[in-house]
């Protein structure tokens, strides 16, 4: 057996229990299926294939959790031997039954070694997914040829292009556990095996079944355009179409294939870099190893616009009591209303337990005066976007705010250190840039003040990870990191469609870049009437001639596109209005490509980003990949806007 050197004990165990081999590996804290893991694996099945009393394997691992997945480590490097296909193929093709026990995340490569297995049991709180494809990969063990033969090709083709995690009861509906246990998880999984040394225990082969190719054309269809530019979920497709119609050694050898070619692919090496950039965003270059976080146990959220209502839903949805204030009592109640009817929704189409959506809308109460405040510790301004205002209302925070609470804006452009100068305690000050909808979008820009403390800061990164966000330190400016940016590719584009580009070219140009939306169309559905004003608008800008039309994007069947029956399609009268709008410039139209198109909007965002590194708004190149990634829509398999500079 493979031992730790620094304990003298035995990475990979085994443990005789009557007539079954209890094979336990513990090789903390993940169990990855590192080299000395599959070496131990490998050694113990050996053994067990020479002891002729022996008549089952359970398969399972100490800790916290089975395995969590391979050894990323090892990718692109040399693999010491036996390489993880070896121990899988061990495994599947073991002369005696093998049950895998998991508890905790059978993740990647490690639920690849529970799919070789004769059987499978799994703790009911356990979670298992082949979350390759956010690598730009597929699985290369067979995961995607056994998931497709054991659950059939639906449910493989939703795993497998989405990389999401299913939870135990759902792997057992699907077939991919035959059972979960509540109590003593090795004594299920020994049950198990003694049935399957006894020929009682045979599991049909759900993949294979006439008629599928139809269902796998239709889905190949239908995320044509939701995987547009991907390589890994057409590999990952073409996996499943093989595990229906082609022997399983063909199979297995057709998923290998798929994966070395991927993994050698530019678009892995650029997932990744967003894999490491995101936990790269983690530590604070400046802020000392161990440094205290303060205690959050109550927020406070002012205002209960959209805004103000997504910070309290992702609050409340980490466990944290919320009190949402607001002046207008009609308001208050409609945003109370309408998260209650959020969280329903959520609970309704199983996107979260029905308990977990009550305990989340107890969670939250209103108030329409500042007093109520006073015991939260973390308090979250997200009134008008208007500097006068936020520092009246950070005035009034810190006249009822309780010592050492923190004080934080959701501001998107503004100066935070003229914010936090308009209270007594600029150190407890920060910014919380969350994005709309604040209870679904990753991003949490962390904005550090001049004076902004060292604990407040890291209080604020420990609570983007309590509320599942992805949060990044950045330095104060006008617009912070991402909205810095997109004002640069924001004038590039209102350049574009005066030279002659229209909206719609500068909106596909964009799309099949791999962005979700382009501008004009993300302006449509912000609202074009967002900051227009009537009485001071000129007619000097497109967006002041569309407003002054009445043509304020989705919600009024016009913007720059019409929306008949809700489906954008191009604007003659916008096209007439640029046509007009350039002539009064003096300036003559002309055809503008797409390429064209790209390096001007694209480029000078990249500028500015190295601008952000020189001043030091941005501690490095990859944080602004991950806000561009998490925020803006910007395509993860290109690696980030400055990694795809330094990289086209």
């Amino acid at each position: 057996m493979m031992t730790h050197p620094e304990k003298h004990r035995p990475i990979v165990q085994i443990d005789i229990q009557e007539r079954i081999a209890v094979v336990t590996v513990d090789h903390p804290p993940l169990n990855v299926l590192s080299a000395s893991v599959r070496q131990g694996i490998v050694a113990a099945l050996d053994q067990i294939s020479r002891d002729a009393a022996l008549d089952a394997v359970v398969l399972t691992c100490a800790g916290k959790t089975f395995f969590s997945g391979a050894d990323i480590s090892e990718f692109g490097g040399e693999i010491a031997q036996p390489d993880l296909p070896a121990v899988i193929g061990a495994i599947a093709g073991f002369s005696k039954p093998i049950v895998a026990a998991m508890h905790g995340t059978a993740l990647g490569g490690g639920f690849e070694v529970a799919l070789a297995c004769t059987a499978r049991v799994a703790d009911v709180g356990a979670g298992m997914g082949l979350p390759e494809v956010r690598l730009g990969l597929v699985p290369g063990c067979g995961g995607t040829t056994r998931l497709t033969r054991l659950a059939g090709p639906q449910a493989a083709l939703d795993m497998v292009t989405s990389g999401r995690r299913i939870t135990a009861q759902e792997a057992l509906e699907m077939g991919v556990v035959d059972a979960i246990c509540q109590d003593d998880l090795l004594a299920e999984a020994k049950i198990l095996a003694a049935r399957a040394s006894e020929g009682n225990f045979q599991r049909p082969d759900s993949g294979l079944k006439p008629g599928r190719d139809a269902l796998i054309s239709r889905f190949r269809s239908d995320t044509a355009q939701k995987f547009r530019g991907q390589a890994a979920p057409a590999e990952a497709i073409d996996c499943v179409a093989r595990a229906l119609s082609e022997p399983l050694e063909v199979a297995l050898e057709g998923e290998r294939a798929a994966f070395d070619r991927l993994l050698a692919g530019p678009q892995a090496a650029a997932l990744g870099h967003v894999f490491q950039a995101e936990r790269t965003a983690r530590k604070v270059v400046d802020l000392a190893p161990g440094t205290a976080s303060r205690s959050i146990t109550q927020v406070g959220v002012i205002g209960a616009g959209t805004m103000g209502r997504g910070i309290a839903m992702a609050c409340a949805g980490a466990g944290l009591p919320v009190t949402m204030i607001d002046t207008s009592q009609d308001k208050l109640q409609g945003a109370l209303t309408a998260m209650r009817a959020s969280f329903e929704r959520r609970a309704a189409r199983g996107r979260l337990p029905t308990d977990v959506a009550q305990a989340c809308v107890g969670r939250i109460a209103g108030a329409s005066e500042m007093a109520a405040l006073g015991q939260c510790d973390l308090i979250i301004e997200a009134v008008f976007e208007d500097l006068t205002v936020k520092e009246q209302v950070f005035r009034q925070i810190d006249a009822v705010a309780r010592p050492g609470a923190i004080m934080a804006t959701n501001t998107s452009f503004l100066d935070i250190d003229r914010i936090a100068d308009a209270t007594t305690r600029p150190d407890d000050v920060l910014g919380l840039h969350f994005f709309s909808p604040a209870h679904v979008m990753r991003l949490l820009e962390i904005v550090r003040g001049a004076q902004t403390a060292p604990d407040v800061l890291q209080t604020a990164m420990d609570l983007s990870r309590r509320m599942g966000k992805v949060g990044v330190c950045v330095g104060n400016c006008h617009g912070f990191v991402g909205n810095r940016m997109l004002a640069r590719r924001q004038a590039a584009a209102g350049e574009l469609i005066l030279e002659g580009a229209t909206p719609w070219q500068v909106d596909r140009a964009l799309f099949e870049f791999g962005f979700p939306m382009g501008p004009f169309a993300m302006a449509d559905l912000a609202g074009l009437d967002l900051g227009w004003n009537a009485a001071r608008s000129s007619g000097e800008t497109i967006e002041e001639m569309l407003c002054e039309a009445g043509r304020f994007g989705q919600k009024a069947g016009a913007g720059y596109y019409d929306y008949p029956q809700g489906q954008a399609v191009p604007s003659p009268l916008t096209e007439t209005m640029l046509q007009g709008l350039s002539q009064r410039h003096g300036i003559s139209r002309r055809a503008i490509d797409d390429g064209e198109i790209l390096t001007r909007c694209l480029d000078p965002m990249i500028k500015e980003g190295r601008a952000i590194l020189d001043e030091g708004i941005a501690a490095r190149s990859s944080d602004i990949d991950t806000i561009w990634i998490n925020g803006y829509g910007w395509p993860a398999w290109r690696g980030g806007p400055m990694y795809w500079a330094d990289h086209r």
